[in-house]
């Protein structure tokens, strides 16, 4: 395993992940922008995070919200310009906070100017900047491709969407005679490309990268062989050069993801992490009606933990830019308690903008910009009672994606004014959370109850002498199980009771409680 130097900060580092398009319009045009962020940089200290991951800001036709990048050099003109971007690192900064930028290495925009040079029929330098068959008539194996579109003889490989050419960083094993290995000169190039790209922003001031799509980048890999050398050769770059550099991959398998020289992955909605059993799915663990099991969720977890050394470098968001909002099926005070799990977890929580005052994902909304499904999760922040709850001066048919209509929908300035709200329960979580060591994020995970169809779940987290039992009970029922401790003073509850008598602990219905051990 690669042991990695770590950036210290990342020890206590609790995430806001900004969508900039949805957060906050300084210029009246309907769309957020860097300077929103930066103007709202006292707020999301104030709640207590104090790092930040910022999705893809960068020039770009915007088919997928700007997961398709144009210019990896330009901030996208609807977000201000690069000077912004600069001030708003340097503001981070003088609050003791870190700005994650989104990287997407896997492919660019059909605009990108590397792809147009890349189209043309005689060869250049960036011939083999993307995956290209070498006849028109054959397509790559099990991917989609683009073809027909320029005079040069091929099909290019598509990542995602059909206007994401995808970048070539080689075959792992090349079967074809298009298909180029890892060492050949055009995919060296291509690292090299991106290596300038993060040196860039490093430079201007940027604290790291959430990577997409990070384990895709080597086709044909053998699992994960490629992907992982690729990464360790960018980690030997980053040591050298920007050993502050945080790195956090879109990948959810730490095993290879950490291996690759990455800080932190992430526990994701698609893959084997049963994250969806948590929060999205019929019978979610974390509802009321106790109906929910979090026993292969917890199985996969230890196993992924012990893959990463047990150093708690796995990230469970309570959402993202790519999935339904938590609020779809977790209500009320269900919310609070499924926060004081994610917010006493290792690893470092994620905190989607909204979250933490329980936004709702809108039905119904025609896709944006590539959102599909995914719009209702993309609409604009919720700050208080003005126009356009306080997102943008402009006029509402302007907004990026039209918010909810919803009379009674949450703000930031009803849910400060309410000491029992969604929000004030995840400060004072966060608070403690930062009080304690044994609850950072590379205190241990012992789990102590996660049996199959049973609540609750509960685990001691611990480090340096330190030891707390967290308990958490979502289900409406009172539950017991089997622990043999004795319990000391309580850090934390919310809810009802949770009791002793020394072999035997009992919790009331949606309670969550975190309790030094004795």
């Amino acid at each position: 395993m690669n042991n990695t130097n770590e950036p210290k900060w990342l020890d206590n580092a609790v995430f806001y992940e900004i969508y900039p398009q949805s957060f906050n319009d300084t210029n009246a045009d309907g769309i957020g922008d860097i300077n929103g962020i930066t103007e709202k940089l006292d707020y999301i200290k104030d709640l207590g995070c104090n790092a930040i991951w910022v999705n893809p800001c960068f020039k770009s036709p915007f088919g997928d919200a700007g997961y398709d990048v144009e210019d990896y050099y330009m901030v996208a003109p609807r977000y201000g310009t690069n000077e912004d971007l600069a001030n708003l690192f340097k503001e981070a900064h003088k609050r003791d906070m870190h700005i994650l930028l989104d990287l997407v290495p896997g492919h660019t925009s059909v605009q990108h100017e590397w792809f147009k040079q890349s189209m043309k029929a005689e060869k250049n330098e960036f011939t083999d900047r993307y995956v290209w068959t070498d006849s028109i008539w054959e397509e790559p194996q099990g991917m989609g491709c683009i073809r027909g579109i320029s005079d040069r003889d091929g099909s290019c490989a598509v990542n995602f969407f059909s206007h994401q050419p995808a970048l070539n960083y080689g075959y792992y094993k090349p079967e074809r005679p298009w298909q180029q290995s890892m060492d050949d000169e055009g995919p060296k190039a291509t690292l090299e490309a991106m290596k300038d790209v993060m040196r860039f922003w490093l430079q201007m001031g940027a604290d790291g990268f959430r990577v997409d799509m990070a384990g895709s980048l080597v086709k044909n890999d053998e699992d994960g062989k490629g992907t992982i050398k690729l990464w360790q050769n960018v980690r030997e770059f980053l040591d050298k050069e920007f050993p502050n550099a945080a790195m956090v991959s879109e990948w959810g398998e730490p095993d290879k993801s950490l291996q690759g020289g990455f800080h932190m992955d992430f526990l994701l909605h698609f893959g084997p992490s049963h994250y969806n059993d948590l929060f999205r799915c019929e019978e979610p663990f974390f509802s009321s009606r106790g109906k929910g099991d979090v026993s292969a969720f917890v199985e996969k977890y230890l196993e992924n933990y012990e893959k990463s050394e047990k150093k708690g470098l796995m990230c469970i968001p309570s959402g993202n830019h790519d999935m339904g909002r938590l609020s779809q099926e977790v209500k009320g005070d269900e919310l609070k308690v499924a926060f004081a799990f994610l917010l006493s977890m290792p690893g470092a929580p994620f905190i989607y903008y909204g979250d933490e005052i329980g936004m709702k994902y809108v039905e119904g909304l025609t896709s944006v910009e590539g959102g599909y499904g995914r719009t209702g999760s993309r609409t604009p922040m919720q700050w208080d009672d003005s126009l356009n709850a306080g997102f943008s001066n402009a006029k509402k048919e302007m907004l990026y994606i039209a918010q909810d209509s919803d009379e009674n929908r949450p703000t930031v300035k009803n849910q400060a004014a309410d000491e029992n709200s969604l929000y004030n329960e995840i400060k004072k979580l966060i608070k403690i959370r930062k009080e304690h060591t044994a609850l950072l994020s590379k205190g241990e995970i012992e789990f102590v109850a996660a049996k199959k169809d049973t609540y609750p779940l509960a685990y001691v987290r611990s480090s340096e002498g330190e030891k707390i039992l967290v308990v958490i009970n979502p289900s409406a029922k009172e539950v017991t199980f089997e622990f043999d401790a004795r319990l000391g003073e309580t850090i934390y509850s919310f809810g009802g009771s949770v009791e002793s008598d020394g072999k035997t602990v009992k919790a009331s219905g949606q309670t969550a409680a975190f309790i030094k051990l004795v």
